[in-house]
């Protein structure tokens, strides 16, 4: 293999494989040889307390003794970033567009901006590479992922989700999706200036969590559920007593007076485990005045429906349905799942009488998240559950 020679350096590292290499070409080799180094540096000093920039900056020096203070800066970031840092995804998180990352193995990343996703020119050097940003992100949280368990979900420190599966499960290699936090959400005068709903949409919305309706947003994966939750929830009074219940803490309500629960997934043992019907079962002994569910997904459907019925009124949740009518199925065929034996009668005679009103909300081609229809829950005769429709967009 050629070699390539830095100025100034006391030692020849291979060049890259493609074509005549750049500046760029030599920052990352050496930058990779250098990672090597580091760990070698560690091992041997056996000490957690290393100070990873100045020992960097020292390999730096003997690596290379001339370089530009630019070609320095870079090389020591990218071996930090490798070391401490996510890798190649640092320079995708660092944009405020990016909304979510997917990683399809080490060399296949694409974003989503805006509503669309797209390839990134980012790739990871080798799958090990990729596992070690994978380990690094779940280390802090105390999640592993190994050919025993070979999936696990964490939230990072800012409030980002992320999921990952190895193989065997990913057959064509590690696969990461971090669905990024972000701190501000938009409230409802944000969301009619930005086309989410109408202004008669808007005024029916705020009169409806006003008068205490209990309110289901539906829609797909990221047709924007939780981000219009949010804004719901800056119509509810000051005064009030709220109690949030999610997998993961993305809400961020405005109240003064705000408890924010979150489910905990199994320890590696498989205990430890708190689900989301534990919290909201536990919600309703700390005198709620209002529960927000970030979503309804389990069996916790049938004890939401039975504080709907009990005195609770006003709640507001999603759910993953594809229209009005399917959320209230959705909500039934998960409040089965409890597996107490309720009629299915029962079960509807209570979402009729619990669940006021249903937004939907959709994703356009064009990434645009737009509210589709809203509808009000009536008790239906003969199918037990129905809806009226309020408003649809043409």
């Amino acid at each position: 293999m050629p070699s390539i020679l830095l100025a100034g350096e006391r030692s020849a590292l291979p060049a890259p494989q493609f074509g005549i290499a750049t500046p760029e070409d030599h920052s990352r080799v050496l930058a990779a040889e250098l990672r090597l180094r580091l760990v070698d540096r560690r091992r041997a000093e056996a000490s957690g307390d290393v100070d990873l920039e100045h020992t960097v900056r020292e390999l730096v020096d003997e690596a290379a003794a001339v370089l530009s203070d630019a070609r320095r800066e870079r090389i020591i970031d990218l071996v930090l970033r490798d070391t401490v840092g996510l890798g190649p995804l640092e320079e995708l998180l660092t944009d405020d567009e990016v909304e979510e990352v997917m990683v399809n193995g080490h060399d296949a990343v694409y974003v989503e901006r805006r509503g669309r996703i797209e390839r990134s020119d980012v790739r990871f050097e080798s799958e090990q590479q990729l596992r070690d940003a994978i380990e690094r992100i779940l280390a802090p949280v105390g999640r592993r992922v190994d050919e025993l368990s070979p999936m696990a979900d964490a939230r990072l420190a800012d409030g980002s989700r992320v999921n990952v599966v190895i193989p065997p499960l990913a057959v064509d290699g590690p696969a990461l999706s971090l669905r990024r936090f972000t701190a501000v959400r938009p409230d409802p005068d944000e969301l009619l200036a930005g086309g989410t709903f109408t202004v008669e949409v808007h005024g029916l919305l705020a009169e409806a969590v006003a008068a205490r309706r209990s309110i289901l947003v539906s829609g797909g994966t990221g047709s924007g559920k939780t981000t219009l939750l949010n804004a719901l929830s800056t119509w509810i009074g000051p005064d009030e007593r709220v109690v949030t219940i999610e997998d993961a803490a993305e809400l961020r309500l405005r109240q003064p007076h705000v408890v924010r629960l979150e489910s905990r997934p199994a320890s590696v043992e498989g205990r430890g485990e708190l689900t989301i019907r534990e919290l909201l079962r536990n919600a309703l002994r700390m005198r709620p005045d209002r529960i927000v569910i970030g979503e309804v997904r389990g069996a916790e459907a049938l004890d939401l429906l039975t504080a709907l019925n009990t005195g609770h009124d006003g709640a507001l949740s999603t759910v993953h349905a594809n229209s009005p009518a399917d959320a209230l199925r959705r909500v039934e065929t998960l409040a089965l799942m409890a597996g107490v034996g309720l009629p299915h009668e029962a079960i509807r005679e209570q979402l009729a009488r619990g669940v006021d009103l249903v937004v939907h909300m959709a994703r356009g081609p064009a990434g645009a998240r737009r509210v589709t229809e809203v509808a009000e829950v009536l008790r239906a005769a003969a199918a037990g559950v129905g809806v009226r429709e309020l408003w649809r967009r043409e």
